[in-house]
C-alpha cells in the first residue's frame, strides 16, 4: 500500500503531466491491422497517448472495430474524441464504406479534420460533424474537463473523471433520429458521450427501430434505464470486454456495452 506522501507525490506528478499535455498534438500510426494510417492525437485526451504504440492506448476499441465493421459499412462514431474508432472503422469499411465522426469539442474537431486529410489508401472517407447528440435539438452547454479532455461532457451529464470544468463552450445539439434524415443510416453505431448516453438513445428510437445498427455504447450512468430502453427496442445486451466465444447476454448494461438487434442473433455470426 502506498504511503500518503507517495500518493501525494504521484498526484502532483500526474497533475504536472496533465498540465504539460495541454494543446500538445502529434501524429501516430494506427495499428497495421487498420492500414497504419497517420492520425493526430494528444495526451490532453489521456496521458496514455504519450505512448508511441497507438494500439496499446485503447485495445478494446480497436478489437470492437475489427469485430463489428464489415466492408462497405456505414459507421457513426458519436463522441468521437480523437477518432480512433472512426479511423479504424474507415480501414475496415474500405473505399465503398462511409464513416461519420461527431464531436462537439472545437479543439478536437480541428484535430479530427487534420487526421481526415491524411492520405489513406482503400479506406472509407471520414466526415467530421461538429455536433453534440442528445434527445433534443438546439443549443447546449459543453463543459471541457479539467483533466483528460476525453472526459468533457454536456450540461447535466459528466463523470468523476472530468475533475472539474476548465471552460464551457456553446455547441449545436441534435438527435440521432434527425441526423438519420440527412446522412446514410449506420450499420455500426458507437456512442461514448460521458454520461449522456440515455439522452442520446432516447433521441435515436426511430433509428434503432428501423436501421437496427450494431451498437457499442459506454454506459457510465443510468444503466438500468439504458438496458430497459434497448431491450424494449429488441436489442440483446453483452459485455464487450468479454471476447467471443465466451460472451453471454447480460441483463443490465455494463460500462462497455455491446447491443445487438435480436435478428442478428448471437455474436458468432458477426
Amino acid at each position: 500500500m502506498s504511503s500518503p506522501v507517495t500518493s501525494n507525490r504521484r498526484g502532483l506528478i500526474r497533475c504536472f503531466c496533465e498540465l504539460a499535455s495541454r494543446r500538445v498534438s502529434y501524429r501516430r500510426r494506427l495499428p497495421r491491422a487498420f492500414g497504419g494510417r497517420l492520425v493526430f492525437v494528444s495526451p490532453e485526451c489521456g496521458l496514455r497517448f504519450w505512448r508511441i504504440d497507438l494500439g496499446k492506448t485503447d485495445p478494446l476499441l480497436f478489437r470492437m472495430a475489427a469485430e463489428l465493421v464489415q466492408p462497405g459499412d456505414v459507421v457513426w462514431d458519436i463522441g468521437a474524441n480523437l477518432g480512433l474508432f472512426a479511423f479504424a472503422a474507415a480501414a475496415r469499411a474500405g473505399s465503398q464504406g462511409r464513416v461519420f465522426a461527431a464531436e462537439p469539442d472545437t479543439w478536437l474537431v480541428s484535430l479530427l479534420h487534420r487526421s481526415a486529410r491524411e492520405p489513406s489508401r482503400a479506406a472509407a472517407p471520414v466526415e467530421i460533424l461538429p455536433l453534440a447528440l442528445s434527445d433534443s435539438i438546439g443549443l447546449a452547454r459543453f463543459h471541457i474537463a479539467t483533466r483528460a479532455r476525453a472526459a468533457s461532457f454536456l450540461d447535466g451529464a459528466g463523470t468523476d473523471a472530468a475533475g472539474g470544468v476548465r471552460e464551457t463552450q456553446t455547441v449545436m445539439s441534435t438527435t440521432l433520429d434527425w441526423l438519420c434524415q440527412h446522412i446514410p443510416a449506420p450499420n455500426v453505431l458507437k456512442i461514448d458521450v460521458e454520461g449522456a448516453e440515455l439522452q442520446v438513445l432516447r433521441g435515436a428510437e426511430k433509428l434503432l427501430t428501423t436501421a437496427r445498427p450494431k451498437l457499442l455504447c459506454e454506459v457510465s450512468r443510468n444503466a438500468e434505464q439504458v438496458s430497459a430502453l434497448l431491450r424494449r427496442l429488441g436489442y440483446e445486451l453483452y459485455d464487450a470486454t468479454t471476447e467471443f466465444p465466451g460472451r453471454q447476454p447480460t441483463p443490465v448494461a455494463t460500462w462497455d456495452t455491446l447491443a445487438l438487434p435480436s435478428h442478428v442473433g448471437t455474436p458468432s455470426i458477426i
